[in-house]
């Protein structure tokens, strides 16, 4: 973690109020990692809490949604999929430079490394497992039984998000590669009719992004919900399953390469297959689509991280890194097109 600049005695009058109990602040570090929004922890004469916020600086439209997170969270509270408990979101700037939320910090394990090799294999098996089962009760829950009908518009979900993305992505855009024009082309010809299906979606849904319990037993928290919407199952599902395909080295490392088998972890079709039973689903059609609306996705959000490095206000220092992935994701989303096609 990294020491960073916020005012805690202006935070803490603020905090005073909007979440009494937290009590006298001592430290804030600013966690090493992630690309999007800020992460801190918060320690107090009371306990330890993590604040997110917003970047500073000039933002793309919609991006670094903390008032999303923090509804979301709150509204999975207590349901099948275990969140963080959020303590107050501060909607007013001048606190701390930027709008934020207070959640409680999760005692666990982040593993980056999807290969798991810090466990035995049945403790992998175990843990993707249990993976799979959380995203299907994502997926299986009734928006509306927890306050989120209006969480996202209804239908064309990647209709929709083809031009949001393509549009993210021409505002980002800083040289020109042209797999990624590419693919975009043969998304928007490639698009599957609207087939009526709707979820809460986690819309970054891998293994960083969940808090594991200390033995390594479960999940104890999934956390970064700032691309949470209501849309298409199968876009986390497919985004989930990236990991399966990218390069084990890198600033996001996959498994590519690697036999999984002799792991413990499942295949592509095992997840595919093991996700449609726990939600009582068939089998899936368009996955190439999907899977390459995945890299697509991933490709637009990793040029996002590059534009804000280079104007100064990204949140990593390993952020032009993780931009330079951008031109070779959409390679590998067209890759798959070719390699699938009949």
């Amino acid at each position: 973690m990294s020491k960073e600049t916020i005012n805690l005695a202006r935070l803490e009058q603020y905090l005073n109020s909007a979440a009494p109990g937290m009590g006298t602040l001592t430290s804030i570090e600013k966690f090493i990692g992630g690309q999007s929004n800020p992460t801190f922890l918060l320690q107090s004469v009371n306990g330890s809490y993590v604040l997110r916020s917003k970047p500073t600086g000039v933002l793309l439209k919609s991006a670094h949604a903390v008032e999303r997170e923090f509804r979301v969270m709150q509204a999975l509270e207590g349901s099948a999929v275990p969140v963080p408990h959020v303590l107050c979101l501060c909607e007013d700037p001048g606190v701390i430079g930027s709008i934020f939320f207070i959640m409680s910090y999760e005692e666990g394990q982040i593993f980056w490394d999807p290969a798991l090799p810090e466990l035995p294999e049945a403790k992998r098996s175990e843990i993707y497992d249990h993976e799979i089962a959380v995203l299907a009760q994502l997926h299986s829950l009734q928006p509306a039984s927890i306050g989120l009908t209006d969480f996202g518009r209804p239908g064309n979900y990647f209709e929709r998000q083809l031009r949001r993305w393509t549009d993210q992505y021409r505002a980002s855009e800083t040289v020109h590669f042209e797999a990624m024009e590419s693919l975009i082309t043969w998304l928007k010809h490639n698009t599957p009719e609207d087939d009526g299906q709707s979820a809460l979606i986690h819309g970054d849904y891998r293994l960083d992004n969940l808090i594991m319990t200390p033995g390594c037993n479960r999940i104890q928290a999934v956390i970064d919900w700032e691309l949470s919407t209501l849309g298409h199952p199968f876009a986390d599902l497919a985004y989930f399953c990236m990991c399966l395909r990218m390069p084990h080295t890198g600033q996001i490392q996959g498994l590519a390469g690697r036999n999984r088998g002799d792991l413990g972890i499942p295949t592509e079709h095992q997840i595919i297959t093991q996700y449609c039973a726990l939600r009582g689903i068939g089998p899936i059609t368009h996955w190439t689509f999907y899977l390459a609306f995945s890299f697509f996705r991933l490709a637009a959000i990793c040029q996002g991280v590059m534009k804000r490095a280079l104007a100064g206000n990204a949140s990593s220092q390993k952020a032009i890194q993780v931009g330079e992935l951008a031109p070779k994701l959409a390679q590998m989303g067209m890759e798959i097109i070719n390699k699938e096609e009949p």
